[in-house]
C-alpha cells in the first residue's frame, strides 16, 4: 500500500487495524528503525475474509524506491523530485570514502543509520486511531492527548497487550490501553516525566484546584471553630454580604485565603461581629498566653501563625529536624523527619511546610518512650525517681504487655528538646530495674 507521506503510513496502519483483526506478532516498524540497507516499511498481519491470513507492507513512495532498487534509488528519486541534494551527495560521497579507508563494518552500518522522524512517534488507540506525540512522551501523554478527562482518570495502561508503568515511553505503532477509574486523581509526581505541554498544563492546573479545594475545607473549619469559640453561629449567607471587605467574589475564596493563613479566621468575626472582637480582645491575649506546654514553633514564608499541632504518631522534640503538613481542620501538624505518615503526603507536596524550633527554654512538650522493666518490687517507683531527678515529667503511662518476668510500657514525658530526652534515655539505660528503654517507634 502507497501512501503520500509519513503520517499517512500510520494512519492507513490504524485504519486496517480497526477494520480487519490482527495477526499478534505479525507488526513491524520500519520506519522508526530502518533495516541496515535503509529499508523502511510498516509490516502488519491481518485475517481477511474467511479468516485468511494477509500480511500488508504501507509505505511511501520514496520508501518504495528504496525497497524495490535499492538505497541508491533513494537519492534518484529525491533528485528527480528536488532537482539537486548537496546534503545527499555529501552522504554518499561520505559513505565512498569510509569504503576507501577499509574502515570496518560497524563503523560503516554507524554512518549509514537513518536517523529519520526520530523526533516524534505515531500511537494507536484500541479502535485504531492514531495520536502524535513527541518521542520520549508516555502513556500518560497519550492519555490526556486522547481526552484530558481520559488522562485525570487513568490508573494504568496495557501496551500492545501487556500492563505497563504509566511512566513508560512509547514506541512507534504502539497500542495504547488507558485503564481509567471515576474516583483516579492525577498526581503530582506524573508533572516529572510527562514531556507534552497539553499533560503538563493539565496536571497543574488539577493540582491548584485541588489545593484550593483542600484550602477551602481547612479555611471553613477554622472560621466555624472561631464562631463556635466565641458564642455565634456562621452561616456562609451572611459571609456573602461581605465579600467585598476581602477583595473576593465566592465564598469558598474567604475559606481558602484562611485554610493558606493569608487571612485569619477573627479577622472574618470581627467583619462579622465587630463588637464581639473588641469585647473578647483581653480574653484571646490571656488564651494565648496560656497554651500550656506547646512549644514555640517558626512557619517559614507567609504560613506564619497558622494553627500548630505536635504530631501524636512521632512525637517530634525540639533540635529534631521537622516538618508541617497542612491538616484538615487542624491548621499545620509538626512531623518529625522521617515519620512513616509523611508517605501520605506524597502526592500533595503544596500541603508541606518548612518548619523550626524557636528557642524557648521555659517551655517544655512531649515524648514518648518505650520501657521494658523488669517485674520487681519498686522496679516503677524507681523509674518515676530517675525521670523526676533528671528534670522530666511523666504526664502518660500505658501498659502495652505483661509476662511473669517484664513489663512493657509506653511513657509520655515532659522534656525541654532532644538533648533532655537522651540525657534520660542514658539514665535510664544504666538503672538495674531497666532492661531497654528507647523512643517510640515512628509509625
Amino acid at each position: 500500500v502507497l501512501v503520500p507521506n509519513l503520517s499517512d503510513c500510520y494512519a492507513a496502519l490504524g485504519q486496517l487495524h480497526q477494520n480487519y483483526p490482527t495477526v499478534m506478532g505479525r507488526f513491524k516498524d520500519y520506519i522508526s528503525t530502518p533495516k541496515r540497507n535503509g529499508y523502511q516499511s510498516l509490516h502488519t498481519g491481518v485475517l481477511g475474509p474467511q479468516n485468511h491470513r494477509i500480511e500488508v507492507q504501507i509505505r511511501t513512495p520514496e520508501m518504495h524506491e528504496v525497497a524495490e532498487h535499492g538505497v541508491a534509488a533513494h537519492w534518484v528519486f529525491k533528485e528527480s523530485r528536488d532537482k539537486v541534494n548537496n546534503i545527499s551527495v555529501k552522504w554518499i560521497q561520505e559513505l565512498v570514502g569510509i569504503l576507501d579507508e577499509e574502515a570496518g563494518a560497524d563503523e560503516f552500518l554507524e554512518h549509514t543509520k537513518l536517523d529519520l522522524y526520530r523526533d516524534q512517534v505515531f500511537c494507536f488507540t484500541p479502535r485504531g486511531d492514531l495520536i502524535s506525540l513527541p518521542r520520549g512522551a508516555t502513556a500518560v501523554d497519550f492519555a490526556y492527548a486522547v481526552h484530558t478527562k481520559i488522562g485525570e482518570t487513568c490508573t494504568g495502561v496495557r501496551i500492545n497487550g501487556k500492563t505497563r508503568q504509566l511512566a513508560t515511553a512509547l514506541e512507534n505503532g504502539d497500542q495504547i490501553q488507558i485503564l481509567t477509574s471515576p474516583d483516579a486523581k492525577p498526581k503530582a509526581e506524573w508533572e516529572g516525566f510527562v514531556q507534552t505541554a497539553r499533560a503538563k498544563s493539565a496536571i497543574r492546573r488539577f493540582q491548584r484546584a485541588q489545593r484550593v479545594t483542600e484550602f477551602s475545607r481547612i479555611g471553613k473549619t477554622l472560621i466555624e471553630k472561631t464562631f463556635r469559640e466565641h458564642g455565634k453561629p456562621f452561616r456562609s449567607r451572611s459571609l456573602e454580604r461581605a465579600l467585598a471587605a476581602f477583595g473576593v467574589t465566592r465564598v469558598e475564596e474567604v475559606f481558602a485565603l484562611v485554610g493558606e493563613d493569608r487571612l485569619s479566621p477573627l479577622r472574618v468575626l470581627e467583619k462579622m461581629h465587630p463588637d464581639v472582637i473588641i469585647k473578647d480582645k483581653a480574653d484571646q491575649e490571656r488564651r494565648q498566653k496560656n497554651r500550656g506546654r506547646q512549644p514555640q514553633l517558626k512557619i517559614s514564608g507567609d504560613d506564619a501563625g497558622v494553627a500548630v499541632t505536635i504530631a501524636r504518631c512521632c512525637h517530634p522534640l525540639p533540635g529534631e529536624a521537622i516538618v508541617g503538613i497542612f491538616t484538615t481542620g487542624k491548621g499545620v501538624t509538626v512531623h518529625k523527619v522521617g515519620c512513616s505518615t509523611l508517605s501520605k503526603f506524597t502526592d500533595m507536596p503544596e500541603l508541606w511546610l518548612d518548619v523550626s524550633w524557636e528557642s524557648d527554654g521555659l517551655r517544655m512538650v512531649n515524648g514518648r518512650l518505650v520501657t521494658v522493666l523488669s517485674n520487681e518490687p519498686g522496679s516503677l517507683a524507681s523509674l518515676a525517681t530517675v525521670i523526676s531527678q533528671q528534670g522530666g515529667n511523666i504526664s502518660n503511662i500505658n501498659l502495652t504487655d505483661r509476662t511473669p518476668d517484664f513489663f512493657k510500657f509506653e511513657l509520655d514525658l515532659e522534656v525541654k528538646d532532644v538533648e533532655h530526652m537522651r540525657a534520660i534515655i542514658a539514665v535510664l539505660a544504666a538503672n538495674k530495674y531497666v532492661e531497654s528503654v528507647e523512643r517510640a517507634d515512628i509509625r
